[in-house]
């Protein structure tokens, strides 16, 4: 009765392992499906494409604008300050909206009120450190 019982239940695990790998074919199947239509893609760009390269098609072009001096150019880093700050608290807002549905489920209004808390305290003294810095004075 042992060897009879163990017997299915290796045969059992087996129907479920190979139910269970048969997923993970088709997701692989999916893949290559779809690495093999961007190569053929590619591959019939570069077959069909003209190539004749004049000295105007070789010329850095941007914005309609042909260049004038040195490819270098200075750019603000306040700028991009800027932007970090806004992808900051922008990431921020985001961590905001979970929490406003969890605050309003029973059982969870102190304690994830005291935590919102301390995640805003850290983001005002993150702020204030970039406000004493002078990080936000535009000049």
């Amino acid at each position: 009765m042992r060897e009879t019982l163990g017997d299915s239940t290796v045969a059992a695990a087996n129907v479920i392992a190979v139910g269970y790998f048969r997923s993970y074919s088709v997701v692989g199947l999916l893949g290559l499906v779809g690495v093999l239509f961007v190569a053929v893609a590619f591959g019939a760009g570069r077959l069909l494409r003209p190539v004749v390269p004049t000295p105007e098609k070789l010329l850095t072009y941007e914005c309609g604008v042909d260049p004038v001096g040195e490819g270098w150019a200075h750019t603000q880093v306040r700028y991009y300050v800027y932007a970090f700050l806004y992808v900051i608290f922008a990431v921020d807002s985001i961590f905001l909206f979970p929490w406003a549905t969890v605050f309003a489920a029973p059982g969870y209004g102190a304690t994830t009120l005291v935590e919102m808390f301390v995640f805003l305290g850290f983001l005002a003294v993150g702020l204030l450190y970039a406000y004493k810095k002078g990080v936000l004075a535009w000049t």
